[in-house]
């Protein structure tokens, strides 16, 4: 369990996301107070469908992820196809369309890393399903931080790599199955 107070959460997924992201966002009850960012690997010339199907099945408010945003307690950010999603310092969002990451834009290592340095203990990184290593280091850079780690369990992953990677380099606090990662998000401390 935490020793200290989760105020941001951010998730990585790649293939098989859809599937993971429709049991575990519905999970979350309408007072969940917390923002969490996601970044979902895509193809480039993808729509909103993604945020605004999350939406609609969820409790919690889905959106897209805007450049200069300022990120709110209980809404869910999407990363844009295409554009990087980054944590500013003053607690809003940026995009970027900068190289790509593990051959990803957007890339979750990107998120992650830049999360860490706006919230730094005080930050839960969760990688779900996918194929390959991206949010490993990202996932590395939380922990070492200060924050708290979670994954996906790799038996239940739809692809196992991408939680697999993480749980490869660094320590992990919690691995768990979707339904059991929603009750932990959902009974986080206010």
């Amino acid at each position: 369990m935490a020793t200290h107070k989760i105020e941001a959460i951010v998730i990585g997924v790649s293939q098989g996301g859809l599937d993971a992201l429709n049991i575990l966002l519905p999970l979350l009850p309408n007072d969940f107070d917390k923002p969490i960012m996601i970044v979902q690997h895509r193809s480039a010339d993808s729509d909103g469908y993604l945020s605004e199907h999350l939406n609609l099945i969820s409790q919690v408010h889905v959106k897209e992820a805007e450049d200069k945003e300022v990120i709110q307690p209980g809404t869910v950010y999407i990363a844009p196809a295409d554009y990087h999603l980054l944590v500013e310092k003053n607690a809003s969002l940026s995009l970027s369309c900068d190289e790509r990451v593990n051959y990803t834009r957007p890339s979750v290592d990107v998120l992650f890393e830049s999360a860490a340095d706006c919230y730094g203990n005080t930050l839960l990184g969760i990688i779900l399903t996918g194929n390959n290593s991206d949010g490993a280091r990202g996932l590395k850079t939380i922990k070492d931080a200060g924050g708290m780690t979670a994954i996906q369990d790799p038996l239940e992953a739809i692809v196992p790599s991408m939680p697999n990677a993480a749980k490869d380099i660094t320590h992990i606090d919690h691995c768990l199955t979707l339904q059991n990662l929603g009750e932990f998000l959902a009974n986080l401390p206010s």
